[in-house]
């Protein structure tokens, strides 16, 4: 039988590989209580403030929903979880999980922190990826401005100029040692001063190899379009696209805002149409892997399986340099692992930082995570199969 028609993400002997049998156990725990919702909401509210009363619970996250999740709390703790997936043909995207520090001196300070994980990653073939957020350097009301179109004053002027030298220092750093860089989307009511960012850097750092990667979430309707836009760009002005496809992340906030200022929701009307457009995105970018990289981020098996049937039909080989998956850390391994087995470029999501510091990520990563139409159920079904399997 053809090896790509045979292609399957129900294999959990090769699923689950990386895994020991206590892993397994902890991640059955893991996921039977992540799809009560109402633990989620009652865990979100009660551990941050268990934190601030110095109440003993770190040791509890760590090795239990931080372990799950996270790659470690330091950039070494990271680095060996990415050297166990690397065993098994898996890469990593490292992401520094914590959410950003106000004022220009935190902004500032995390410059050097990526650009020490761009020059480690250089020197290891399993950290293709560094992910980034601008708002991790730049003040949210300066980009809510920018998005508005709102004239800045002198001050402002400066704040952006500033901005930018940071991005362009990690982009620069990521050029110079040969490792990628994907800028995270934002909220819809920033993310043009996001757009015109990476869209410079990419100008700058993608002539000849994609360096520089935007976002594209599918659930907002105008992002399929956005993309076109985006590869005729890169096209008239001689530079590759990076193009990272996503689902999304801010579906509840987007709505809410949307509501409470009385202006049309930039959110898809259903399901179905988020994965038109996704689909869509995936066939646009794999017919046009001479002009652009994609980056599939994606826990849709759909999608995946899709974008191996195009590569298939084009004749591309399984490891096109122009094309990389990619799964969350502790999520969809089912499809990570039989990716890699079978040969494709697949990677994992890596966040990594002091548990308290990224506590805020993992909450969203719980909370997304019942909110995902059976992606519970699918992922306690595989785990349970393999226990199964192994008589544990």
């Amino acid at each position: 039988m053809d090896k790509q028609l045979s292609l399957s993400f129900d294999n959990t002997a090769i699923a689950f590989e990386a895994k020991t049998d206590k892993d397994l156990k902890r991640a059955n725990f893991l996921f039977s209580n992540i799809g009560k919702p109402w633990l989620v909401k009652f865990g979100a509210t009660m551990t941050p403030l268990a934190f601030k009363l110095g109440l003993p619970i770190k040791g509890i996250i760590k090795n239990t929903i931080f372990a799950q999740f996270c790659g470690g709390e330091s950039l070494e703790e990271a680095a060996a979880t990415a050297l166990k997936l690397g065993n098994y043909h898996v890469g990593v995207a490292l992401d520094y999980g914590v959410e950003a520090m106000e004022g220009e001196n935190s902004y500032d300070a995390a410059v050097p922190e990526f650009i020490r994980a761009i020059q480690y990653a250089a020197t290891r073939p399993d950290i293709p990826f560094i992910a980034i957020k601008i708002t991790g350097f730049a003040r949210f009301e300066l980009l809510e401005k920018l998005h508005r179109k709102d004239s800045l004053t002198p001050e402002e002027q400066a704040e952006y100029k500033r901005v930018r030298n940071r991005i362009h220092s990690i982009a620069e750093a990521g050029a110079h040692h040969d490792v990628a860089i994907l800028v995270d989307a934002e909220e819809s009511w920033i993310q043009d001063p996001v757009d015109d960012l990476t869209n410079e850097m990419m100008s700058l750092f993608n002539k000849k190899k994609v360096i520089v990667y935007n976002t594209f979430q599918m659930y907002c309707h105008d992002r399929l379009e956005y993309l076109r836009v985006s590869l005729a760009a890169a096209q008239k002005d001689g530079y590759l696209l990076g193009a990272k496809l996503v689902r999304g992340a801010y579906m509840e906030k987007e709505n809410k805002r949307a509501a409470e200022n009385n202006y049309p929701t930039p959110i898809q009307p259903s399901k179905q149409a988020t994965d038109n457009d996704y689909n869509t995105a995936v066939k646009l970018c794999i017919e046009n892997l001479d002009k652009l990289s994609v980056f599939i981020g994606t826990h849709n098996e759909d999608s995946c399986m899709l974008a191996a049937r195009l590569m298939h039909e084009k004749g591309y080989k399984h490891n096109h340099e122009h094309v990389n998956f990619s799964q969350l850390l502790g999520m969809s391994d089912n499809i990570t692992f039989n990716l890699a087995h079978a040969g494709y470029n697949v990677s994992k999501y890596l966040p990594y930082g002091p548990v308290k510091e990224v506590l805020p990520y993992l909450i969203r990563r719980a909370q997304e995570n019942t909110s995902i139409a059976g992606q519970m159920g699918r992922e306690l079904s595989l785990i349970r199969k393999e226990m199964k399997r192994r008589r544990i």
